[in-house]
């Protein structure tokens, strides 16, 4: 059994705030994709939505996701996100393995 974790993460921002949301984004990807343990960190924009988007992580324990959660750049991100966001983040875990 995998001890990797998997989430999808749901974004929408205030209504033509979306370039603050890329902008963070490109700003706080190459230091998470750093963090011990990080296995995947994509964000993709919604078709046709300049205002939403989908964040893929991976983790390669619930350990290596703790830590992230508590390091500086989180802090201060997710301090930062109320000023563009339209609301909180739906963060989404999925299993461990896919379907058949």
């Amino acid at each position: 059994m995998s001890s990797t974790v998997r989430l999808l993460v749901r974004i929408t921002t205030l209504p033509g705030r979306g370039r603050e949301q890329t902008d963070a984004y490109e700003r706080l990807a190459p230091v998470v994709r750093a963090e011990e343990g990080c296995l995947r960190y994509d964000m993709h924009r919604v078709s046709g939505d300049p205002d939403r988007f989908v964040l893929v992580e991976e983790w390669s324990s619930r350990a290596a996701l703790a830590a992230h959660d508590v390091t500086p750049h989180m802090i201060e991100a997710d301090a930062a996100g109320p000023a563009f966001r339209a609301g909180p983040a739906e963060v989404i875990e999925l299993d461990a393995e896919p379907l058949a």
